[in-house]
């Protein structure tokens, strides 16, 4: 469930993702102890708005060049990042073949691509 925490607590899902643009806070009574918040960030920034949010999981990106934009975090600017929180981290944006390799050099708990995964499995 995306952005709408009160709907997955009603629906009693597992979990719900809030995007980077999202500032809101939540109100801890509202969520149940096995309901897990995942958000997304692209600067330090957002990474302490979604820790202030209670997320247990942080997709950064993006890491490599997309279609999307051009500004990118890289290597080094990703594993700085990633080491300013203690959330487990999952590296996003541009992965591909070419460059799914370097994932190794960074800090990422584990990546997300769907382009990639589209492009290799044949989905």
């Amino acid at each position: 469930m995306a952005n709408n925490i009160k709907l997955a607590v009603k629906l009693k899902l597992d979990g719900a993702y809030i995007p980077s643009f999202n500032n809101s806070m939540f109100k801890e009574k509202l969520l149940r102890n096995n309901f897990h918040l995942i958000g997304s960030a692209h600067n330090i920034k957002e990474i302490r708005i979604k820790e202030q949010q209670g997320v247990s999981l942080i997709f950064l990106s993006p890491i490599f060049k997309t279609k999307k934009t051009n500004k990118i975090l890289g290597i080094n600017r990703f594993n700085i990042l990633s080491s300013y929180t203690k959330n487990k981290i999952v590296a996003l944006g541009g992965i591909n073949a070419n460059n799914i390799r370097k994932l190794n050099m960074t800090k990422a708990y584990g990546f997300a691509g769907i382009s990639f995964f589209k492009e290799n499995l044949k989905i």
